[in-house]
């Protein structure tokens, strides 16, 4: 049976095309926060836990907001841009991620214990599939290659998107997350930390 769109149904618009109308028309960046709010916010969540979540992610759409004019289509989807910028924001958290990641590393997630703001990342990270073996690993990471690892790991991003997402290089992508798997296989004894999840390489 064919389903019919109704005549009261608004064609769909895609994001990039909603970006541009939303320089004339300001209200219409609504449809982006709608749109994307809640997958950018459990990325974030995952990284820093609900409570700086809640500050990160709205200074991310704030910042798509005032920085909608340069937004090139040509250089990744709103989607991408938007983890971009919640990456830098996530950035001037770091603290707060290391400490919950190290947490995780030493005790795993208890669902007994009492919920402060490390316990909360903790289980998060874990739920999200960063094991807590592996955790202080990631903890120990420079913030780039760090940010690339968890841009697979949380977004299932691929190269080309984390290179149009952080705005380095395609090769730069590759040899931090090299770096950053290395660094995990060995605090693992060898083991594959992240089950060779990975972006499709170019042709």
């Amino acid at each position: 049976m064919t389903v019919m769109r109704r005549v009261s149904d608004p064609p769909h618009t895609d994001d990039s095309t909603v970006i541009e109308q939303s320089r004339r028309h300001p209200e219409r960046f609504g449809e982006i926060f709608d749109a994307h709010f809640a997958e950018i916010h459990r990325y974030v969540a995952s990284r820093l836990g609900p409570g700086p979540a809640e500050d990160v992610v709205a200074d991310t759409f704030l910042t798509a907001f005032h920085k909608r004019a340069g937004y090139d289509a040509a250089r990744g989807s709103v989607r991408t841009w938007l983890y971009g910028i919640a990456t830098n924001l996530v950035g001037k958290h770091r603290r707060t991620e290391v400490r919950a990641l190290r947490a995780l590393g030493r005790r795993g997630p208890d669902p007994d214990a009492a919920e402060g703001p490390e316990e909360r990342v903790a289980a998060r990270v874990s739920a999200e599939g960063l094991r807590p073996e592996i955790a202080g690993a990631i903890a120990s990471l420079n913030k780039g290659d760090r940010d690339v690892l968890l841009l697979v790991a949380l977004a299932g991003f691929s190269h080309d998107e984390i290179s149009a997402a952080l705005q380095i290089p395609y090769g730069t992508v590759g040899s931090r997350l090299n770096r950053a798997r290395r660094k995990l296989r060995e605090a693992l004894g060898g083991a594959n930390p992240m089950h060779d999840q990975e972006g499709p390489h170019r042709g």
